[in-house]
């Protein structure tokens, strides 16, 4: 179903990314929504068993720990279409290491190919914590090639991240420090508590943000803003965080230490009635549109709209404004 008239214009402009991009999912968008089976299994290091969580996906962990460090939960009934990522390593306050990083890396190249996921939420599922950055008990028994292989890859992550070709939703309901704010700053969407505190401060132990902060940060809340914050490690809470634009919506927080989760939730299910195509293609229009000039952002936004002209769910929603009724689109 790719428009190869709007990809012409695409590449004529010189957007090689957004072009690959439809020629990587385009046909796909068009499948008949199959994707892997939603069974509940529990992925440890490629070994597969049996789990009984209710609503549970795939989760992933440390065999040796038998410690869950990724739960993957593929929600039903109202929810169905939204996919919660929950960080689970109690014993760091969910810091990213080498296995965590392996393991929502797996989560990602799951998710991007399946066409029955809407929405993304990333969440903590350790109290009082979203993620404390990377595991630094782990890196001072790092090499020097380690530490610069182990960055490259978290880096890689949170590109993945970015290019879900689906909206992603971060939940902050606790701390989030460099590598944890990083990994919020690359979903499309910032939640948090009052009581959350957030920060890049990597210049407190002579390094810098080196998966993406320095780069989104400042397109999140502007160049000045973004210096004084790393030059300074400051940490902001959750109130000041709104203040600069930095998430979208601050809550007091709740009894349960869930109340971004919560608003992340209710904003996903906002998001479901939605045609599944025209969210892909509106997500790929707004983050190449704002890295180039406005003539070439509406040259993109121009091919991304001919992405949509020939499904059958655009003619599905004509339909159902004709005859007063929800449509009922099945991203083909």
């Amino acid at each position: 179903m790719a428009a190869a008239g709007g990809l012409g214009v695409l590449q004529g402009c010189g957007v090689r990314l957004a072009a690959a991009y439809f020629a990587r999912v385009g046909q796909g968008m068009a499948a008949d929504g199959s994707g892997p089976r939603m069974g509940s299994v529990l992925w440890r290091h490629g070994c597969t068993s049996s789990s009984a969580g209710l609503g549970l996906g795939r989760s992933y962990g440390t065999e040796a720990k038998g410690e869950e460090e990724l739960r993957v939960r593929y929600l039903e009934e109202e929810n169905k279409g939204i996919v919660v990522l929950g960080i689970n390593r109690s014993s760091a306050k969910n810091a990213l290491n080498k296995n965590l990083i392996k393991m929502l890396s797996k989560a990602m190249d799951t998710l991007k190919s399946d066409k029955k996921v809407r929405t993304v939420i990333v969440r903590s599922e350790v109290p009082g914590v979203f993620c404390a950055g990377a595991d630094l008990k782990e890196r001072t028994q790092m090499n020097l090639k380690e530490v610069s292989s182990f960055v490259s890859k978290s880096r890689a992550l949170m590109n993945e991240m970015a290019n879900l070709p689906v909206p992603t939703i971060a939940a902050i309901d606790g701390i989030a420090l460099g590598g944890g704010l990083e990994l919020a700053l690359a979903c499309d969407i910032r939640i948090a508590a009052s009581s959350a505190k957030m920060g890049l401060v990597e210049t407190k132990l002579a390094i810098i943000p080196g998966a993406g902060g320095t780069q989104r940060l400042p397109r999140a809340i502007g160049m000045a803003l973004a210096k004084e914050m790393i030059f300074s490690a400051r940490v902001l809470d959750g109130q000041e965080a709104k203040s600069i634009g930095l998430i979208s919506h601050v809550l007091e927080q709740n009894e349960m230490g869930d109340a971004a989760y919560r608003k992340a939730l209710a904003l996903a299910r906002e998001f479901l009635p939605q045609g599944p195509v025209a969210m892909r293609v509106a997500k790929l229009a707004i983050n190449q549109g704002m890295e180039v000039d406005l003539v070439t952002g509406l040259a993109i936004e121009e091919a991304c709209y001919a992405q949509t002209i020939p499904t059958k769910d655009r003619l599905e929603g004509l339909l159902a404004f004709k005859e007063k009724r929800p449509p009922r689109f099945k991203g083909e």
